[in-house]
């Protein structure tokens, strides 16, 4: 089998997983795009999974008990390491609101290759943007087990993130830059 170093050498980049987690709205999905797009015109080969596209098809038969949840991001885990083995720089958007499943996830993908980044806004925010329509079922009392109301968020420890990106705080643009020069700091991309 080719090693992974053959494929990073053949697309000319090395192949890293982003994990932007945080509350439904914060703006992980919005950011991951628009870093996508980025990196698209500067010639770099990239997937995202998000929650929408991993949900409506590999993890369609999941809910969103503890236990779903946590098998949720195992599949994702194991989805994006083998991205990562390709050499594809992946970006997973998931809300991952449990500190055990992000460290899940990082022990699945390797420590070295997984950049945890914290997508921080409030949930009164995330409320107010809801850009789904989600936190309006909620008020409804149409969704139950969500996330930042009835099911936990934990957010991390001082030194568990390994960026915060603050979308109260920030705009897109510069989100976006700041995640840019963190991995260029680390020659990740």
């Amino acid at each position: 089998m080719l090693r992974r170093e053959d494929k990073e050498r053949l697309l000319g980049q090395r192949g890293v997983v982003v994990w932007l987690y945080g509350l439904s709205g914060s703006g992980k999905s919005t950011i991951a795009n628009a870093f996508e797009r980025l990196l698209h015109s500067r010639g770099k080969l990239t997937q995202i999974l998000d929650g929408d596209n991993i949900r409506s098809g590999l993890n369609s038969n999941l809910g969103f008990t503890d236990e779903d949840r946590q098998e949720n991001i195992r599949r994702i885990a194991e989805v994006s390491k083998l991205y990562l083995n390709t050499g594809v720089i992946t970006l997973c958007s998931f809300i991952t609101p449990r500190r055990e499943l992000r460290r899940a996830a990082k022990e699945i993908v390797g420590q070295g290759d997984f950049v945890e980044v914290y997508v921080r806004a409030s949930f009164e925010t995330c409320a107010e943007r809801d850009p789904k329509g989600l936190y309006a079922k909620v008020q409804a009392g149409q969704v139950a087990n969500f996330t930042g109301k009835d099911s936990m968020f934990e957010e991390p420890e001082a030194d568990e993130a390994d960026l915060i990106l603050d979308t109260e705080a920030h705009e897109l643009p510069v989100c976006v830059e700041q995640l840019e020069q963190f991995l260029r700091e680390r020659s990740l991309i």
